[in-house]
């Protein structure tokens, strides 16, 4: 078997439908006068999920150079590809957040000049205490700035791994050290603050400094999954050779262990502020447990993502099961997915929700991207890595 890998025109015509289905989501919206509230919403939904995911890889990529661990060698070219994404994603966010100040979508209220005018009827108190925050100059700086990091440490590690497998020089991977390091260090002070702007901004009124840790915690199991199909994937059609079961049983554990990182987190956030029942904090969750109609679709995805992987992933047998695997991460990819939809759509459409044709075809059309992007980030290198000074214990992983 090559140890390259080509994206077959069969992969690429469904690629290319899936992106189409997204096109003809748009459409059904503006034919059926789908509010353009609620089209915006979503386009916030999928590209967040799909950025984060990216970053989420770029973070997994940092780790595993930082902790020189070795395991992870024989599949590092999947999470580099999907770390391919972060670039794609990172500017889909900004032009959103781009066409928000330019007034056409109204997903943040704080983008609004008006609530900070005391003279007009729209002032707001509470947002206006935030002025200082909100600031364009500020808001910009960090953003650009954070996403600028970020993309330059994916980049880096990336293009380094590339030219280590043709030079074999060591002092590659001691660099690719010392980027990891310090962005690790930025990634744990910047990222909450990136969900606090994108997510929790949508929410004005309301603020939980558990919420950043919540959300990278969602991410970070996401990404988990999305590595662990990839190598599935891959495996299927007879690549990654090295990779052995013991591989699959470590993914499949840090799948199990993130799972439950974020019920933690969920729960330390949620319980935390639901029987305190202080009004400004529990506001959040009245909305997604009130009259907006969200309360099945917050609790299915609250159960399935603790008892899914609590219950089939216990065993040791399962984590070994190809077939397990699949089918237990592509049910937790939908519903970390419908966990950022409860993210966002109460505080910008309210009641006025749904999960129809345009909100499964746009999350289809993404999807489609996204999966485009990384493919072709795995077929523009070996699957496995050359010349990596790990390569070999990685190979004889045992557990």
């Amino acid at each position: 078997m090559s140890l390259t890998y080509t994206i077959s025109d069969k992969t690429k015509k469904i690629l290319f439908a899936m992106m189409g289905i997204g096109l003809l989501a748009f459409v059904y919206a503006m034919v059926r006068g789908i509010p353009i509230q609620r089209v915006w919403a979503n386009v916030l939904v999928n590209i967040f999920f799909f950025m984060s995911i990216g970053l989420g890889a770029t973070f997994y990529m940092a780790k595993k150079y930082a902790a020189e661990a070795s395991y992870a060698i024989v599949y590092k070219r999947v999470y580099e590809a999907i770390s391919g994404y972060l670039p794609i994603g990172a500017l889909m966010l900004v032009l959103f957040l781009i066409a928000g100040f330019l007034g056409l979508h109204h997903i943040y209220h704080w983008m609004d000049k008006d609530v900070y005018n005391p003279a007009s009827e729209h002032y707001d108190k509470g947002i206006a205490h935030k002025a200082a925050y909100f600031n364009p100059l500020f808001f910009w700086g960090r953003i650009l700035v954070f996403f600028g990091l970020f993309i330059f440490a994916q980049r880096t590690l990336r293009q380094r791994s590339l030219e280590e497998d043709l030079t074999g020089d060591i002092s590659l991977y001691k660099k690719s050290i010392t980027t990891s390091a310090w962005f690790l260090v930025i990634f744990g002070f910047t990222a909450p603050v990136i969900v606090w702007d994108v997510i929790m901004s949508v929410d004005t009124h309301w603020f939980s400094t558990m919420f950043g840790w919540y959300v990278l915690a969602g991410f970070w199991c996401t990404t988990m999954i999305t590595i662990m199909l990839f190598s599935l994937y891959l495996k299927g059609k007879g690549h990654l050779e090295e990779m052995n079961d013991n591989h699959f049983h470590d993914l499949g554990k840090w799948v199990f262990a993130l799972s439950v990182l974020w019920t933690y987190t969920f729960f330390c956030q949620f319980m935390l502020i639901w029987y305190a029942n202080i009004p400004e904090e529990v506001t959040y969750f009245q909305d997604r447990l009130g009259a907006f109609g969200y309360r099945p679709l917050f609790w299915i995805m609250f159960f399935i993502n603790l008892l899914l992987p609590l219950i089939v992933l216990m065993s040791r047998d399962a984590k070994r099961n190809a077939t397990f695997l699949k089918i237990v991460g592509g049910i937790l990819i939908i519903t970390h997915w419908l966990d950022v939809f409860v993210m966002v759509m109460p505080g910008t459409v309210g009641a006025n929700w749904r999960i129809g044709p345009m909100e499964i075809g746009m999350g289809i059309g993404f999807a489609g991207v996204f999966l485009f992007v990384v493919l072709n980030q795995l077929a523009k290198a070996p699957l496995v890595v050359q010349k990596h000074p790990f390569l070999e214990e990685s190979k004889h992983h045992q557990i």
